[in-house]
């Protein structure tokens, strides 16, 4: 398999197989490979053999009914098939584990079945059919990589889809025992290759058992050069022999060698977890600790229950980046399992609803962009697929002109009403309060409440967005607000409803009685426009804004040119020239007229109305002329302001005549002399 720009198996749709249904001696279907010309399961008794070579073959009963570890136990898959093995798995963890065991099965596969051929495999065996409809419903898209789902409270299944060895070479985690499965090595002895054994052995944990079917010298020869220990067992059926081991000390996992920072630290297995804001972030960290049986502390200034509908619906979606990266598997990852997770969560749709996303292409250069995105990311339609305006239109029940990304399976979410969802979750405790300052101990963290009240955790999870950074031990993270705001508007009767919530650079999302529309709020200021002598007019009442002052969106100064910077008697690179002030021009001779900003000369106007207060938070900026003309310019009207202040008789700064009333405006030769060449008036 060709890999992607980032080194990893490419970003997209895996090839679903081909069944052949053929029926066995009684009767029955069952489903056959025609590429491998093999079968899924035994005909004979498929789910017999199952528990036969993998569930007695590594002594799961007896080991999950002596489980006390507070991790979970963890299966390992080369090959999930129909999910026949997990799903006897998991029935042999429910009849033998105590209550508080957790049972995490990973599985590999690389040709996934679509989700009607998995149902109909597994509607053989009804005494599995609720455990089947979980595992359906739940069937993720044949995307390559990591698929969690939620089986229920106490079991979690981790589907790497892709090569097995590819998958497991990558997978980050231990396994207590494994299941060696798959088409015959005489049907596929691509997968059953040294580096798959090699990448069981590595992510073993010492004692980790296995159990195969197959009893070719391929599987025997590998397993012992990776470190197994086998030994033949009695097979099932007709098959005479099968083979069962274990590994004593697995090989050291090298890959952190280089980058050792990112190695976690030795687990200390808490008891007692405080989690900061209770926000999406905040509650989903809390349900997620108290689901693996932890108590957890959920502390909030306010309790989101007695918010109201500040927030109605937030979007569900994802922007992926045109060529492959980390970033976007990532992102691709956590859409598809929040998706699954919400199902899971809420099969009712009470705090969600499907309704699928629409992301525009309101120019050349995202059409591009979309474009080669579509080039370099086959995957589903049912994941992601280019619409033409048409086709956007039609999806979102309203005119749109432009092209779009589709994402069928997206959704909006109820915010307020999910984090209380998550904060009910049993395990959790929730404390409306503030937390002054945290204080680490031998055993621990102690929360100083603002009330004064400590508090005793074993660990802390701070999820209180950008107030995360006003605690010590946190104050050193680089973050930064984004502002953003939400208009919710009434629809009037008759109004379409909208199909799909619609994104561009905000978003709008219908579903109901109210629109609401999501943007980030642009930052702006007010430049002066010149007037010609003439006083600014008033539009409006006391307190109006001056007509004089546009408003325009903030930008970047940019660095003078060659020509702007000789004008304003500088060099190109920033330093003053040494004649700037003794060469005549149309500028000195405009400024000898006066003084900008003291009511002298052509730019008559008061200072006041010269400079309103802008910014996001209302404080002063210093008005700037244009071109980076600041410093000659000042140079040059303080040389002739001095020049008419020395000369006999001189208007512009001289003493009042005698008899004429004094003037009220300061002196700028006063207001300069304060502030000193360069500084900002």
């Amino acid at each position: 398999m060709t890999a992607a720009p980032d080194g990893l198996p490419p970003l997209a749709a895996l090839e679903t197989p081909r069944l052949d249904w053929r029926s066995d001696a009684s009767g029955e279907a069952a489903p056959h490979s025609p590429a491998f010309d093999d079968v899924y399961f035994s005909r004979h008794d498929g789910r017999a053999e199952t528990e036969h070579v993998f569930v007695a073959g590594n002594r799961l009963a007896e080991r999950f009914r002596e489980w006390r570890e507070p991790r979970p136990f963890v299966v390992g898959e080369t090959g999930f098939g129909t999910g026949l093995n997990m799903l006897c798995a998991w029935a042999c963890f429910d009849a033998h584990a105590p209550a508080g065991a957790r049972l995490h099965l990973v599985s590999t596969e690389k040709f996934p079945l679509d989700r009607e051929d998995l149902a109909r495999a597994l509607a053989a065996w009804p005494d599995l059919a609720e455990r089947s409809e979980v595992l359906v419903a739940q069937w993720p898209e044949p995307v390559a990589g990591v698929h969690r789902l939620w089986l229920d409270e106490r079991v979690t299944l981790d589907l790497h889809l892709g090569d097995a060895a590819e998958r497991l070479a990558l997978l980050a985690g231990r396994v207590d025992a494994w299941f060696l499965d798959g088409f015959a090595p005489a049907k596929n002895p691509e997968m059953w290759r040294p580096e798959l054994f090699e990448a069981m052995a590595a992510r073993s944990r010492p004692g980790a058992t296995f159990a195969t079917f197959s009893c070719a010298g391929v599987v025997k020869r590998g397993l012992a050069a990776a470190g197994f220990a086998w030994r033949k067992a009695p097979g099932f059926g007709r098959k005479r022999e099968m083979l069962c081991g274990e590994i004593a000390t697995p090989p050291v996992d090298e890959r952190r060698r280089q980058t050792p920072w990112f190695t976690p630290p030795t687990a200390r297995p808490p008891r007692h977890v405080a989690v900061i804001g209770a926000g999406i972030a905040g509650a989903s960290a809390a349900a997620a600790l108290a689901r693996r049986g932890i108590a957890v502390t959920l502390i909030d200034r306010f309790a989101r229950a007695d918010l109201g509908n500040t927030h109605l619906q937030g979007a569900l979606y994802v922007k992926l980046a045109a060529d492959t990266n980390r970033q976007s598997r990532t992102y691709l990852a956590g859409f598809l399992h929040s998706r699954r997770w919400l199902a899971w969560l809420d099969p009712r749709q009470e705090l969600w609803r499907a309704s699928g996303v629409l992301q525009l292409a309101r120019n050349e250069k995202e059409q591009a962009r979309q474009a080669r995105f579509l080039a370099n990311h086959p995957l589903p339609e049912s994941v992601v697929r280019g619409l033409d305006a048409e086709a956007a239109s039609a999806a979102a029940g309203v005119r749109i002109d432009a092209p779009a990304l589709d994402y069928p399976d997206a959704a909006w979410v109820r915010p307020m009403e999910l984090c209380v969802r998550l904060a009910a979750t049993p395990g959790v405790t929730f404390r409306r309060g503030e937390v002054a300052a945290l204080r680490q101990q031998e055993s621990g963290w102690m929360l100083e409440m603002a009330t004064g009240e400590p508090l005793a955790a074993d660990q802390v999870v701070i999820a209180g967005a950008v107030e995360t950074a006003t605690f010590a031990q946190t104050a050193s993270l680089p973050l930064q607000p984004v502002r953003g705001q939400l208009s919710q508007l009434e629809l009037p009767a008759g109004a379409p409803r909208l199909g799909r919530v619609v994104c561009a650079g905000g978003y709008a999302s219908g579903g109901g009685r109210r629109a609401q529309l999501r943007g980030h709020l642009r930052t702006w200021r007010y430049r002066y426009r010149r007037t010609r002598g003439r006083p600014p007019r008033q539009s409006g009442g006391a307190g109006a804004r001056p007509a004089a002052l546009r408003r325009r969106p903030a930008r970047r100064r940019r660095r003078p040119g060659p020509r702007e910077a000789h004008r304003a008697g500088r060099r190109p690179g920033g330093q003053p020239r040494q004649d700037a002030l003794l060469r005549p021009g149309a500028r000195r001779r405009r400024l000898a007229g006066g003084v900008r900003g003291t009511g002298q000369g052509r730019d008559a106007h008061p200072r006041d109305t010269r400079r309103p207060p802008c910014g996001p938070l209302g404080q002063r900026r210093p008005w700037l002329p244009r071109h980076g003309q600041r410093p000659a310019v000042r140079r040059a009207a303080r040389l002739a302001d001095l020049r008419r202040a020395a000369a006999p008789g001189a208007a512009a700064g001289g003493p009042p005549a005698p008899g004429a009333a004094p003037d009220p405006r300061p002196d700028p030769r006063k207001v300069e002399s304060a502030r000193g060449v360069g500084d900002s008036p």
